[in-house]
């Protein structure tokens, strides 16, 4: 499985760069499933490639929703990809078949993570100890398969990062999606060796603030950009979507964002953060 993916990595990155053609980079969290896109989910993918925003990963939250989001990205080869998992949210809805339907998905060529997986104290959809059982089978699920960690984390820090430094292997790679914690947060996540996720949280001037600092702080080659789309749309946008759906051609947005926060260019953030997930996500 990797080595194909290997092989079409470089038959990809072998052709001729356009002259015209705007700077690749690559969405690595887009819940594209979502209801929301059920009625031009085809040319909201048309529109980010044609942005430059190509391959996307399309985020698995639920079985249900890993197996329609294999199914889309085989539909797309080289262009979209899937992560198969159940966000803790769903955690309560995993039974004895759960596991073996994530191994079967995780064995198709598009599926290149487990997650969305991980703790959230936040809404508390399922129970604590549900969330922390399943949270660690699929850690487990990720190291049996060599398959890096798609990871979700609210407002449950001290939990989640006992089970990671626990239970997950220091060399399986794994990424906090969505990043918005504290400081103190961030740098036990780098110290644990995790790439992290940023994505336009980091536009929003009042709850986002302190990540226009913290970004700062992440190594380029363990930093990635997302939407996390249909939602998180940067709030600064202009003009803004009518209907307030993010997309995935508005992560060049985010990338100039961390441009300005970094003293890097926005290509240079595209660049970076591109070979990061590309490395990470072996696509």
């Amino acid at each position: 499985m990797n080595q194909k993916r290997e092989q079409t990595q470089r038959s990809r990155s072998s052709g001729p760069a356009g002259r015209n053609r705007p700077p690749q980079t690559i969405d690595i969290g887009v819940n594209l499933m979502h209801r929301s896109f059920g009625s031009d989910r085809e040319q909201v993918v048309e529109a980010a490639a044609a942005a430059g925003v190509t391959p996307l990963v399309i985020t698995g939250t639920s079985v249900r929703s890993s197996e329609a989001a294999a199914e889309y990205a085989r539909r797309h080869p080289g262009r979209l990809y899937a992560t198969a998992g159940v966000h803790p949210h769903d955690a309560k809805s995993c039974g004895e078949r759960t596991l073996q339907s994530l191994r079967d998905l995780a064995a198709q060529d598009e599926v290149v993570a487990i997650g969305e997986c991980g703790l959230d104290y936040n809404r508390n959809f399922s129970p604590r100890d549900t969330q922390l059982e399943w949270f660690a089978k699929q850690v487990e699920l990720a190291e049996e398969l060599e398959l890096p960690l798609f990871l979700h984390e609210r407002e449950a820090h001290e939990d989640f990062a006992m089970i990671l430094r626990r239970m997950k292997p220091a060399e399986l790679p794994a990424v906090v999606h969505c990043f918005t914690g504290s400081e103190q947060e961030l740098r036990a996540y780098l110290d644990m060796d995790l790439h992290i996720g940023i994505t336009g949280w980091i536009c929003d001037e009042r709850r986002g603030r302190h990540l226009r600092e913290l970004v700062r702080l992440i190594p380029p080659d363990r930093l990635m950009i997302e939407t996390d789309a249909p939602f998180l749309t940067p709030r600064d946008l202009i003009p803004k979507p009518k209907d307030g759906r993010n997309e995935p051609v508005y992560l060049p947005h985010v990338a100039k964002a961390v441009a300005e926060c970094t003293g890097r260019s926005a290509e240079t953030v595209m660049e970076q953060t591109t070979a990061a997930a590309r490395a990470f996500f072996r696509i």
